[in-house]
């Protein structure tokens, strides 16, 4: 039952352009926080504890980093620019957001890369927690988490995925990626916490126990772990 009422478009094409530039919106938004945090790692500052303390001020919006997938953000945007394009605009707000965070995957790789050749261990293994689009869904179309596999693979290292939601058959078939069940996987130099499923949620700092010795590096995309209680043993990266 719709309790917040509705509203009456005009026309078809008002309430199509209303449904398309929201996510434009939305993924315009995501870009500028992607963006600066991107420019935040560089400057050695923590991007949530800067938007924490923006959000004090009343008009700021928190938006939070992350990789931008699914089946309408990542997908709007160029419906859009094909509508504009064909009556003889070119925009560029809209696309530059875009390039943006299509950009973040493969920012991720190379920091989880330069991170693991700077900890100077001998395994290459890494474990990527979660490769749907959002969490607690099985749903992986446009999941950005398969270009860090393979920008990562494409480096050397070795990737192995989990993930509770997603369907084993599917995720083979479109993406020629084999997921491993949580309780086969081995010990890893590092973890990628991409998606934050409930059951991650729920294991908190216990996914520790996948790290070679319960020690190495975590890099959560989500900041889903309450970095206050990280254990000693443990380099935390955070987008």
């Amino acid at each position: 039952v719709v309790t917040a009422g509705i509203h009456k478009a005009p026309t078809i094409e008002t309430a199509e352009a209303a449904k398309v530039i929201e996510n434009v919106q939305r993924d315009l938004n995501i870009a500028l926080i992607n963006e600066i945090a991107m420019i935040c790692g560089r400057l050695g500052i923590d991007t949530n504890d800067v938007i924490d303390a923006a959000g004090t001020k009343w008009n700021f919006i928190k938006m939070r980093p992350g990789l931008v997938g699914g089946h309408c953000i990542g997908v709007d945007p160029y419906y859009l620019t094909h509508c504009a394009e064909k009556a003889g605009y070119h925009p560029e707000v809209i696309l530059s957001g875009r390039r943006t965070n299509t950009e973040i995957p493969y920012f991720v790789a190379s920091e989880v890369v330069k991170a693991l050749f700077k900890n100077g261990s001998t395994d290459r293994t890494v474990t990527v927690l979660g490769c749907t689009f959002k969490e607690n869904v099985p749903d992986i179309r446009n999941s950005r988490v398969f270009e860090i596999v393979k920008e990562l693979e494409r480096y050397g290292v070795t990737v192995q995925v989990t993930d509770p939601e997603a369907d084993f058959e599917e995720t083979f078939e479109e993406t020629g990626i084999k997921l491993i069940p949580f309780n086969q996987l081995k010990s890893a130099s590092a973890l990628i916490v991409a998606v934050s499923h409930e059951i991650y949620v729920q294991k908190g700092w216990g996914l520790t126990s996948l790290l070679h010795d319960q020690k190495g590096l975590i890099f959560d995309l989500k900041a889903m772990l309450a970095r206050e209680a990280k254990p000693n043993t443990i380099d935390l990266w955070r987008l």
